[in-house]
């Protein structure tokens, strides 16, 4: 009994914050002027998950891979077609400095967002991002809209300006 007592608050906290984290992707989107809905789906953890919840392509999803820069110490944004993997010497390449693996923290203190949910907007902070050209061949692509379970459609025209992040090969063969 005393279990649930103590979690119901850690529960609340953390719906608090995913309602957070999709404001601010909302007001990213409103921003730009981008009335694409958020959608909500039963889990869009992976882009697996996404693409069937959602009846697309994997590919149409772009999941936000994040990075630690070695050097830099930040967070940086791979968008990469839901179907692809991120060749990390050539992301290095891109980037500028070697690249490690990027710490639930330094994602959250970055971003604003949880691992499972990054959204490739509405970032706390700025971020140096690119985007996998295989995303540009569609009419419309899905994003994270910062919780596991909300996404939000665009164009990769769109998400290219709202995240100016330039095209490049970064995947793996």
């Amino acid at each position: 009994m005393g279990r649930g007592i103590l979690c119901r608050p850690r529960i609340d906290a953390i719906v608090r914050a995913m309602s957070k984290s999709k404001k601010r992707v909302r007001a990213a989107l409103d921003a730009a002027g981008i009335t694409a809905e958020i959608v909500e789906t039963p889990l869009a953890r992976t882009a697996v998950d996404a693409a069937n919840a959602l009846g697309v392509e994997v590919d149409q999803i772009a999941k936000s891979i994040i990075f630690r820069g070695d050097s830099s110490g930040t967070a940086l944004l791979f968008l990469t077609a839901g179907g692809n993997q991120v060749d990390v010497a050539k992301a290095a390449e891109l980037a500028g400095e070697p690249l490690g693996k990027a710490d639930a923290a330094l994602v959250r203190a970055q971003t604003g967002f949880a691992i499972g949910g990054v959204s490739p907007v509405g970032h706390l902070s700025p971020i140096r991002a690119w985007l996998d050209p295989r995303l540009m061949e569609f009419e419309q692509v899905w994003a994270a809209a910062g919780t596991p379970h909300h996404v939000f459609p665009a164009t990769p025209a769109e998400l290219q300006d709202l995240t100016g992040a330039p095209v490049a090969e970064f995947t793996q063969d």
